[in-house]
């Protein structure tokens, strides 16, 4: 057996801790010294003390804790909550690092006003481009991010098995609707015949006569200031913004924080 100071280094857990544990009757000890009131331990307690925090770190409550364990809930069947646990957490963490992003988007907005990067923006026409796409509705801004990305995994699988390999970079733009969403198209260039059957569209996005643009670098999380920095250009120079821009994707490496994106807004002279 071990005492209760050998017991908690064992487990990773503090004397206190393991004490709360026995309060609570969540881990009662193996054996009490009736003499001295020592608490003694033993290596199989371990499997539960390994079951108490591992379910605690992932957000149950004790008492919830309490009544899993008390149910005695298989191996597997606990293995199947915890992965499931943590796959919620999981989506909870990117969810919250996606707002910490944007949160600092807008911060870096409010500290350039006033400092206009206005040589950053070039203007020019775009060539009509052909693309693949596929099109989902974000409810609002903050969703475009979770509605676009599945669809590019989408698309990318549909032009594999339809024998198409994009010719060029990945393009997104995106329309209001009726209701107050967005519509949002994923595309990508693509050297095709034009086609629409259902399960893929080819098109060609029209040119487009005059566009401000700027190259973006980061994840699309940060795109604000250049977004802001366009929108503060074409007011400046007296234009109007005719759409949304659009978004050309010149490289996308695995760290999104080393992305590169055009933004090219249509405009017209106001």
């Amino acid at each position: 057996m071990f005492t209760i100071g050998d017991f908690a280094r064992l487990g990773r857990v503090s004397v206190r801790m393991l004490r709360h544990y026995d309060a609570t009757g969540l881990l009662r000890p193996a054996r009490v010294d009736p003499s001295t009131g020592y608490r003694h331990y033993t290596a199989a307690q371990l499997a539960r003390l390994n079951r108490v925090i591992a379910l605690k770190d992932l957000g149950f409550t004790l008492s919830q804790v309490q009544q899993i364990l008390d149910e005695k809930v298989g191996t597997e069947e606990l293995r199947a909550m915890l992965r499931l646990r943590q796959a919620e957490l999981e989506t909870a963490m990117t969810a919250a690092a996606t707002r910490l992003a944007q949160v600092e988007a807008r911060l870096r907005s409010i500290e350039s006003e006033g400092h206009m990067p206005a040589n950053d923006v070039v203007m020019k026409s775009l060539p009509s481009v052909r693309v693949a796409e596929l099109t989902g509705v974000a409810p609002d801004f903050d969703t475009i991010g979770p509605t676009i990305q599945p669809l590019y995994v989408e698309l990318l699988k549909r032009l594999e098995e339809a024998g198409i390999v994009p010719s060029g970079p990945g393009i997104a733009y995106y329309e209001d609707t009726p209701e107050g969403g967005i519509l949002v198209h994923a595309g990508v260039q693509v050297a095709a015949p034009v086609r629409d059957d259902g399960t893929l569209r080819v098109l060609d996005l029209p040119p487009v006569e005059s566009a401000a643009t700027i190259v973006h670098r980061g994840s699309m999380e940060t795109i604000l200031p250049a977004v802001q920095t366009l929108g503060q250009w074409i007011d400046t120079n007296n234009y109007r913004s005719t759409g949304y821009p659009r978004e050309i994707n010149l490289e996308c490496p695995e760290d999104r924080n080393d992305w590169v994106t055009e933004l090219q807004e249509p405009i017209t002279p106001a």
